[in-house]
């Protein structure tokens, strides 16, 4: 029986059910039985547990917008690395000069130049490594799977891995880097500066 509906009856209203239950058994036993089944009715529902809501997250705020960097101060590390190739080994000077006109020994004598001091630059600030430990000339297997960026295919390209070939060139991968970092205070743009001689 509900009890909230017998709290806003009148005292007589509840006197006459009294009276009722008092004289009719048939009738108290109907109230009993009822009263049961509500309470086994209570007990057997499921408990619903209420969870707080989750409050919505909270978007990180953006990060503030640096000031687009000048291309000389984007790419310093670059300009840099080329700077000490002519440094040491004259090569903007190299590739700059139109060579047509000079002899194929006068070619070869200013690569020596060039190769050594651009060489020295590499060994001084890179550690490199072949990208495939293999000989040139000889046969490979290329793996499904296998990293474009390390392997490039040639000739005739065609079907699905594994493909079989021939080692053309082991590439190469930088594995340690030795530059120093580049000061502010310099303009990465002067890759060498003019020479002056005085008198």
């Amino acid at each position: 029986m509900d009890r909230t509906s017998t709290e806003d009856m009148s005292l007589g209203a509840r006197w006459k059910l009294a009276w009722r239950v008092f004289m009719d058994g048939a009738y108290a036993r109907r109230l009993v039985t009822a009263e049961a089944a509500e309470r086994e009715l209570k007990d057997s529902a499921p408990v619903v547990a209420v969870t707080p809501p989750v409050p919505a997250p909270v978007p990180a705020p953006a990060p503030p917008v640096a000031a687009a960097l000048p291309p000389e101060r984007l790419h310093a590390s670059a300009l840099t690395m080329l700077a000490a190739l002519q440094r040491e080994g004259r090569l903007v000077d190299f590739l700059q000069q139109e060579v047509t006109g000079f002899s194929d020994a006068d070619v070869a004598a200013a690569a020596r130049v060039v190769h050594a001091g651009c060489r020295r630059v590499l060994q001084q600030g890179l550690d490199l490594e072949p990208a495939v430990r293999e000989p040139e000339g000889s046969s490979m297997s290329v793996p499904a799977g296998f990293d474009a960026q390390r392997i490039r295919l040639t000739g005739n390209v065609a079907g699905q891995p594994p493909f079989r070939g021939t080692l053309r060139h082991p590439g190469w991968v930088v594995r340690g880097i030795r530059f120093p970092a580049v000061s502010e205070a310099l303009d990465p743009r002067v890759l060498a500066a003019a020479e002056v001689e005085l008198s």
